[in-house]
């Protein structure tokens, strides 16, 4: 489909020829002391499990290195010993059941990345990675001497919110109405989270264990027995988007990123009278897989508009002239209290 579509997702890509010498940067700007070593920490108050990567820019020598996976109301070391480098950089994304990052990057630099762990020397990226923007931070000095840089959304959260909310969102994409998503207890979020338990054979004890959110990551990564899920079947990773009809607008939005063998269950709130689904697979690019000159997508007879990046349309004439795609979704019938499981396989 058209140009590098979802380039921000690249594919594999390879670094053994860059591996020593970035790593050999990334220390050589990390002063490694025995007494009164102050480690980089950054920590997420966000309603999102998310995967950091932090790049440092000293004396015109640059390098990258991700991926750091960080819980709600969590911290992570991500740099061992006093940062000697001129400047430090962050850049975050979360995990692709949310569908497309939250995480709003601002910055100006420009460094590269990869799906995948990487460590990265320069600017120049290579194949399979994929220049993005990095916001460069100014780490505080914690209550335990070392440096503390915060992930934080709008609604600033502290870290007991952070976590409870969290909660909720995956609660909420997993099928279980736990709305609205503020981070606020209450019975309606505690009888969510109770059927959510009960479904898995849980204890009332297990949404305080340290692995409580890959326990919901794993969850919302599987066919539902209710709501609408999206499962990959193929090789390639798959970008879909949904749309929905309240009966006044049709509302599109994407891009959701499903890997290879997984699951995804997109948010769908309220009780829209219809709903529709389009996917394509890419390439690691961000490119529109071709089987024999065709595009691998899943869709219908039903035109709505998309884009390139994230987006979200209730307006769905004249795609064309306003710079937009158009893409044939298809209607997935549903019942209330039922799910519908969409998978994309072959041709």
């Amino acid at each position: 489909m058209r140009r590098s579509r979802h380039a921000a997702f690249a594919g594999r890509f390879g670094l053994r020829s860059k591996a020593s010498l970035a790593a050999a940067l990334l220390t050589s700007c990390v002063a490694l002391a025995s007494e009164a070593r102050a480690d980089l920490k950054i920590c997420n108050r966000m309603s999102y499990v998310v995967e950091a990567a932090i790049g440092i820019d000293d004396k015109s020598a640059t390098a990258t290195r991700g991926w750091f996976r960080i819980d709600p109301a969590a911290c992570r070391v991500v740099a061992q010993g006093s940062i000697t480098a001129e400047r430090i950089l962050l850049h975050a994304r979360s995990l692709p059941v949310y569908g497309a990052s939250p995480a709003p990057q601002n910055g100006t630099d420009n460094l590269c990345i990869a799906p995948k762990d990487f460590v990265i020397a320069g600017r120049q990226c290579r194949g399979g990675q994929t220049a993005v923007a990095f916001t460069e931070i100014k780490p505080s000095t914690g209550e335990d001497g070392h440096q503390v840089a915060y992930l934080a959304e709008g609604a600033e959260y502290d870290d007991e919110q952070a976590r409870l909310a969290a909660i909720q969102r995956l609660l909420v994409i997993a099928g279980y109405d736990a709305a609205p998503i503020d981070g606020v207890d209450g019975p309606k979020t505690q009888n969510a989270l109770a059927a959510f338990l009960k479904a898995r054979g849980l204890g009332a004890n297990a949404a305080q264990a340290p692995n409580f959110f890959e326990t919901m990551i794993a969850a919302v990564e599987a066919p539902s027995a209710t709501g609408l899920t999206w499962c990959n079947d193929t090789q390639y990773r798959v970008m879909a988007s949904i749309a929905t009809d309240d009966g006044k607008a049709v509302t599109s939005r994407g891009w959701y990123r499903i890997e290879p063998g997984k699951c995804l269950h997109p948010d769908v709130s309220g009780q829209p009278r219809r709903i529709f689904s389009f996917a394509e697979a890419v390439d690691g690019t961000g490119r529109t897989i071709k089987i024999n000159s065709r595009p691998l997508n899943w869709g219908g007879t039903t035109t709505l508009c998309t884009r390139e990046a994230q987006f979200e349309f209730t307006e769905q004439g004249d795609c064309g002239p306003r710079g937009l795609n158009a893409n044939g979704y298809e209607r997935i019938e549903m019942t209330a209290g039922t799910g519908k499981t969409i998978r994309f396989g072959m041709p």
